[in-house]
């Protein structure tokens, strides 16, 4: 099966399962690893930093070989075998479905003014504190949850799937991984982590910047395109993350709505430059209408990539063709 077919499978398959809790999944293995490798490296070495590169090393070839090596035992078996591992794999790089399931359990709770389990659901996406956050903050946590994840959880293993296949996709994932697991500013991993937050800056760079413009074309079909493109343009960098403010900017302009602002983590209050202009106030409608831009720039994302993976070979055929 081409990988063309082999990814919108994959898609599709996101699209109608999300990510079952009882189905075993390689992501979450991956993080086992990665934090058991944590401590076997720092009691080994001496370096927090060497200790952290051994340890991304580790983790990545266990994606890459571990991928490899299960597509080259199916395929020992039956071809086909060797297409539903392939189709697997690329499935469990993408997250698209989750993403809106968890944003819409949040709109469900508002909806029906249980505050409390709004807050629960918004910490399950979020690193900063939410059990005193108000209604509009739960609201603005999701929202960004949602408009950072449409790069780490859909078109950045898209990008790599159409580029390395489905190992490309593992390899990504593992990146990820390694960068939430470790990518860290705190005592504990401001060195350990500092290998796996720049090679997850490095692997999302191209991603970020070809998704936010690809949100602008989707939000105008809401009549705000001119108006995301802008914020875009404007407030792009206005984040610690070199990556994440692209979407971000893009959604909040789409939406008229202001990110940023003052989070607390662990207890300590950290404010944040804001991203986008107050146009409308914080409210629960802004959920479902952060999801639809996640699901149209994805759909265009994967158009474009297909497209033209699909023109590139063309034409180093008619080129084979014609040498």
């Amino acid at each position: 099966m081409r990988l063309e077919y082999q990814i919108l499978s994959a898609v599709a398959l996101d699209l109608v399962l999300g990510d079952p809790r009882w189905l075993p999944h390689p992501v979450r293995g991956l993080g086992w690893l990665a934090r058991g490798l944590e401590w076997v490296t720092r009691k080994v070495l001496p370096w927090p930093r060497f200790a952290g590169l051994i340890t991304m090393i580790c983790v990545l070839a266990a994606a890459g070989l571990g991928s490899y090596g299960l597509i080259r035992l199916a395929a020992g078996w039956q071809p086909w075998a060797a297409d539903a591992v392939s189709i697997l794999l690329i499935y469990f790089a993408i997250a698209a479905r989750d993403l809106a399931k968890h944003s819409t359990a949040v709109y469900r709770r508002l909806g029906g003014g249980d505050l409390t389990g709004a807050r629960k659901r918004a910490g399950l996406m979020v690193g900063r504190d939410t059990d005193q956050l108000s209604e509009p903050e739960v609201v603005r946590a999701t929202v960004e949850s949602v408009a950072e994840n449409i790069v780490d959880g859909v078109t950045a293993p898209l990008f790599f799937a159409v580029i390395g296949g489905p190992v490309g996709a593992m390899l990504y994932r593992a990146v990820n991984t390694l960068d939430s697991t470790f990518g860290y500013r705190t005592k504990r991993y401001r060195k350990f982590g500092w290998a796996s937050a720049r090679l997850d800056d490095a692997a999302n760079f191209i991603p970020a910047r070809l998704t936010a413009p690809l949100v602008c074309l989707a939000a105008v079909l809401r009549g705000r395109g001119r108006a995301s493109l802008k914020i875009l343009w404007r407030d792009a960098r206005n984040h610690a993350s070199p990556n994440a403010g692209f979407a971000e900017a893009a959604v909040a302009g789409a939406l008229g709505v202001q990110f940023g602002g003052l989070n607390h983590y662990s207890g300590q209050p950290v404010t944040k430059p804001t991203i986008g202009d107050p146009v409308e106030p914080l409210a629960r409608k802004h959920i479902p209408k952060a999801n639809a831009l996640m699901f149209g720039a994805s759909a265009i994302f994967l158009a474009l990539c297909l497209g033209m993976r699909y023109g590139f070979l063309l034409l180093w055929e008619t080129w084979r063709a014609t040498a």
